[in-house]
């Protein structure tokens, strides 16, 4: 036989024995995926604006703040709800959290109404990403991970992506009912999906799996706290960058927050397929070189070639970091641990995006945003320490 031939037979039998990805039940996934996604971003900018005009500017902040710290609380407990009642009820509950309390923001402007909403939306998300992302980790084969939660990664991001600025440009046009009308469906069409997945239940997962147990487990907050430290620039970046750009023409900012998500979907998706074949612990140390050395990038505020390849560059790593961490998380967990990962590494996410932002909101005013840039890429560097001790597997 020869050598053409041989490699040939061997691809062939490596594709035959590689698990199918997307399967019926992953498919199904995808509708709470894009439900739950479509609930959260269409009225993330809106709610904000309705609270301004209804006459209280500090009720626009306090409302995002409420969403986001009872996202934050939430996700840590919400591993106890689905052990007792299992991910399909969990994940049914936390879509009609999401959705449903928006209709009451047609009938009220009241600023109390606002924050109470915005509390139970919170743990709506919450709860709906949190028991997604434990189904989600089922439905894929081990061995081709980081691959599969690229895709969903994808399939989450793009409805993300275009809700977020249709639902300003909604109610700019057609007012704020709809855009909490169609919040409401969305979350509501995706409930028909729950029952089409697989029945299974979280209910015998150990005591030692929970998310304090997971907290105190090094081989899991490691990777968590180095996705924390790129998730802190990446709240920086989205809060920042247009204030700073704003001297520059407008399509500098907007193409710059464009290019960030595109590139971390795009190498999501790369860092997917590397990790499966030479494991994700290898993308971590690229991956915080990448962040660190796109927010240099952005120093240059008054170079618009600058800004938005310091955005892309920066998109690029945090992508990376977004499936290693996850997926190498999840691989150090036994069955019944997932939920714990996914309530783990979603509060870092969230936890960071917000330090992020508090604390560059705090230096910006003596600093200035070129040095707030310098300084949260300087920032970054020294969880490359941490992450040299988690290159293993």
């Amino acid at each position: 036989m020869t050598r053409f031939a041989s490699s040939v037979l061997g691809m062939t039998v490596d594709l035959q024995l590689r698990p199918r990805l997307v399967s019926r039940a992953l498919l199904v996934r995808f509708v709470s995926i894009i439900g739950s996604a479509i609930g959260f971003f269409l009225p993330l900018s809106v709610v904000p604006l309705f609270a301004k005009q209804a006459g209280s500017e500090a009720g626009a902040g306090l409302a995002t703040v409420a969403l986001l710290l009872a996202t934050v609380a939430a996700e840590l407990v919400t591993p106890r709800l689905v052990a007792r009642v299992g991910y399909r009820w969990a994940l049914a509950t936390g879509l009609v959290l999401l959705g449903v309390p928006t209709l009451v923001l047609t009938c009220s402007d009241d600023i109390r109404v606002i924050i109470a909403v915005s509390v139970v939306r919170g743990i709506g998300y919450a709860i709906a990403v949190v028991a997604g992302g434990a189904v989600t980790a089922l439905l894929i084969p081990a061995d081709r991970r980081g691959e599969g939660l690229a895709l969903v990664g994808i399939v989450g991001g793009i409805p993300s992506l275009l809700a977020l600025p249709a639902g300003v440009w909604a109610a700019a046009h057609w007012g704020y009912a709809p855009v909490f009308v169609v919040t409401t469906v969305a979350t509501l069409l995706a409930l028909l999906s729950v029952p089409g997945l697989p029945r299974r239940s979280f209910s015998a997962a150990a005591p030692d799996q929970g998310v304090l147990a997971g907290l105190r487990n090094p081989v899991l907050t490691r990777p968590a706290t180095l996705f924390a430290v790129s998730a802190a620039a990446a709240g920086v970046l989205v809060t920042f960058l247009p204030l700073a750009a704003a001297d520059q023409p407008a399509w500098v900012a907007a193409s710059a927050l464009l290019a960030q998500p595109a590139a971390a979907t795009a190498a999501r998706w790369a860092a997917g397929r590397i990790g499966d074949r030479h494991g994700p612990a290898w993308l971590l140390v690229p991956g915080l070189l990448l962040a660190a050395a796109g927010m240099a990038g952005l120093v240059f505020v008054g170079t618009p070639a600058a800004v938005i390849g310091g955005a892309f560059v920066f998109g690029a790593g945090f992508g990376a970091l977004q499936n290693a961490t996850l997926s190498l998380m999840y691989a150090r967990v036994p069955a019944g641990g997932e939920s714990a990962v996914s309530a783990i590494w979603n509060a870092a996410y969230d936890l960071g995006m917000a330090a992020g932002a508090l604390g560059a909101g705090l230096l910006i005013g003596s600093a200035g945003y070129p040095a707030t840039f310098a300084l949260t890429a300087v920032a970054i560097l020294p969880a490359l320490l941490l992450a040299r001790r988690d290159r293993r597997p």
